[in-house]
């Protein structure tokens, strides 16, 4: 059954979760006009709260490149942004009704289209979300994606999920999107700065990660992270750590089933499990 939208006066916004609207792969229109004026400020105010907290704690490579999203006014319409990103890196964005089945996400970033769920959230949701919402996927995913290298790691990510799906290893590689994708940080000249989109579009843990001697840093192995769970509804209890993206490119170019057949003999890992192996980072 369809979800009927919300009504703001004479105005619609972009309904929640409704995958009747949705293709086969699970795309549709964004539809931009139906954004309501009370969207477009909350976008606006997400945006200039955590723009202001990117100097010291935002990787170089997501402050060059956010610009390119031209998000200032409000929320961009997707064609605009697609622009911009297909000159790039061949990439395009393509609007979601919410979260979508592993198989279908992985196809989609097989084929270089990033899915951005289409709708905000409500003003009383500003501080912490559920679900990833268009504030989410717009500004912590989409401006790496005008990195060439970053890109290309998304997409080889994508391709290996293919067949991870194949092989049932959906949830092993799942940890690697989550430490890589979506909290990850990296170790640039001046210090650790984060890139993940998870940490990057949060105000709370954007600082927390990169500056807090209480967060736990460990330099990213492929197998540990594998086996390593995470957490949902708290800040993460460990923090894997590149020295550049063109390390995560090369991380995924291993075959990977001897990998999860050798995390699958091992013990899994609780979120804050410490190891002897474990190189740890220390922030400054």
């Amino acid at each position: 059954m369809a979800v009927e939208p919300v009504v703001y006066g004479a105005s619609t916004r972009p309904p929640r979760g409704d995958y009747s609207r949705a293709a086969s792969d699970y795309t549709c229109d964004q539809n931009w006009v139906r954004y309501t004026p009370q969207d477009h400020d909350t976008f606006r105010r997400l945006l200039a709260r955590q723009s202001a907290l990117l100097p010291g704690h935002a990787a170089d490579a997501f402050v060059r490149a956010l610009p390119s999203l031209g998000a200032a006014d409000g929320i961009p319409r997707f064609d605009d942004v697609n622009r911009r990103l297909r000159a790039a890196t061949g990439w395009e964005i393509v609007a979601v009704p919410g979260l979508i089945p592993e198989q279908a996400f992985f196809q989609l970033l097989a084929d270089r289209r990033f899915p951005v769920t289409d709708w905000i959230r409500t003003p009383e949701e500003f501080d912490y979300i559920v679900e990833p919402d268009v504030f989410h996927d717009l500004f912590g995913h989409v401006p790496l994606l005008f990195d060439p290298v970053f890109a290309d790691y998304v997409q080889r990510y994508g391709q290996g999920g293919l067949r991870a799906h194949q092989l049932g290893a959906g949830e092993l590689l799942s940890r690697l999107y989550w430490y890589t994708i979506e909290f990850g940080l990296i170790r640039q000249a001046d210090g650790i700065r984060a890139y993940g989109a998870g940490i990057l579009s949060s105000a709370g843990e954007l600082v927390y990660s990169v500056v807090d001697p209480r967060a736990r840093r460990i330099m990213l192995d492929l197998e540990r992270c594998m086996r390593t769970r995470y957490r949902i509804d708290d800040y993460q209890a460990t923090y894997f750590v590149i020295d550049s993206f063109d390390q995560l490119f090369d991380l995924t170019a291993a075959d990977f089933g001897p990998i999860y057949d050798r995390v699958r003999a091992s013990e899994e890992l609780n979120a804050d499990a410490t190891q002897s192996s474990d190189s740890v980072i220390t922030a400054g």
